[in-house]
């Protein structure tokens, strides 16, 4: 009875201060993430107040929130989608992991921690955070600009290619070797394949069998079927997140629309508990020391992550200034990363508490690179101009071709949407 006494108080102290820490973090227009993982490193591990009753039910709640983030992502999409975006956007996705991936496998390696450490850094480093950038857009009114699509169909590749990421990591965590590594790996491409065709041509159906007019059987159905699908999948090795992923996937239509407005409180909850327990594996006195490659991998990624959405928008024929603005929206990271880091923990001590104060950086920082990137460069460019026509004897002059700007270039700098 007295521990449960005290797990009780424990939770209901967690929830409460994640409340609270919640409404600060809108007031302030700011991303709770960063918050929560503090919190979690005020109770955990050489902490202000360790958690003693509660953390074991807290860890089964950050597995929840993790199968429960990953769900919701899927019910964003229709696999037609999903397919649309790989055909179109596939050259994007290439540069993008290209240009961020390859920053975060370089680092571990140049700091001794293993081919392992390196895959899933590369991850920490590749993934933007699709809730903070949804946010952010939002926030800014930028949902109808022509970058806004190229932006999304950045983060659909992404998520989608985590289908095949997340196994690949969970199999080199658990030592599988090559054989139990490419048997992982043609299970997860097969499944995923796999479920894209039976969305593609029986989504509907199996949406009409779970429907259901009574939003409680609705809710225990797909609750119940995306565990069930979860734990299979952890089983078989292909990451219980990414069995998540595909029930999503497979849902479509009205069934989604309702799973979704149901299942977006709980997911919220969870995933903020999920942060919170992120938090309580780290210890504080391992952060400093990793702090300095943190940040030096936070402004790396910050340029590469405005390059990819400059060269992805361009590629779909939007202006410069629109490419501005779509990378740097995508600066910011967030579920994903953390997630990644959670599941190569194990690999290296120094790992978890890099990826937390990487994280930190970049959901503070990707807000303020989305609103801020498009006008400082535009105002350095000018300004760069400026003085090359001022010294080179031409007066000031600018080139005829510059003089009255194009139609889309025009009507980006007046911040409106393109048909």
């Amino acid at each position: 009875m007295h521990d449960t006494t005290v797990l009780l108080i424990e939770l209901g102290a967690v929830v409460l201060g994640l409340g609270l820490v919640g409404r600060f973090a809108g007031r302030i227009g700011l991303s709770p993430i960063p918050l929560y993982l503090l919190g979690g490193l005020a109770f955990g591990q050489g902490g202000l107040f360790p958690l003693t009753a509660s953390e074991e039910f807290i860890e089964v709640g950050a597995e929840i929130g993790v199968i429960l983030l990953l769900l919701l992502l899927g019910l964003e999409y229709s696999a037609s989608e999903l397919v649309t975006s790989l055909k179109t956007q596939y050259p994007s996705g290439l540069v993008d992991f290209a240009l961020n991936a390859v920053p975060g496998a370089l680092a571990a390696l140049l700091m001794g921690w293993g081919p392992v450490a390196a895959v899933g850094l590369a991850g920490v480093t590749w993934i933007s955070s699709s809730g903070v950038i949804a946010k952010v857009l939002t926030d800014l009114g930028r949902l109808g600009n022509r970058e806004t699509p190229v932006i999304l169909g950045v983060l659909v590749i992404e998520d989608l290619s985590m289908a095949v990421y997340l196994p690949l990591l969970t199999a080199l965590v658990a030592g599988l070797g090559l054989a139990g590594t490419s048997v992982a790996m043609l299970i997860a491409v097969g499944t995923v394949g796999l479920v894209l065709v039976i969305a593609l041509r029986y989504g509907k159906f199996i949406s009409r069998m779970v429907s259901s007019d009574i939003p409680e059987m609705l809710l225990l159905v797909v609750l119940g079927l995306t565990l069930l699908i979860a734990g299979i999948a952890a089983k078989l090795q292909v990451s219980a997140a990414v069995g998540a992923f595909l029930v999503g996937i497979a849902l479509s239509g009205e069934t989604a629309e309702n799973a979704r407005s149901l299942l977006s409180p709980l997911r919220d909850l969870f995933a903020a508990v999920f942060f919170v327990f992120f938090g309580l594996s780290t210890v504080p006195s391992q952060i400093p020391p990793v702090l300095l490659p943190a940040l030096i991998l936070a402004v790396v990624t910050s340029v590469t992550k405005i390059i990819t959405g400059w060269y992805a928008a361009r590629r779909a024929g939007v202006g410069s200034r629109g490419g501005l603005r779509a990378g740097g929206a995508l600066v910011a990271r967030g579920e994903f990363s953390i997630v990644i880091a959670g599941l190569a923990a194990g690999v290296d001590d120094r790992l978890t508490p890099l990826a937390t104060a990487y994280v930190m950086i970049l959901v503070v920082l990707g807000p303020l690179t989305a609103r801020w990137t498009e006008p400082v460069v535009r105002r350095v460019k000018q300004f760069a101009d400026n003085r090359s026509g001022g010294s080179g004897g031409s007066g000031g002059a600018k080139p005829a071709d510059a003089a009255v700007p194009a139609p889309a270039e025009a009507a980006e700098a007046a911040g409106t949407a393109q048909p």
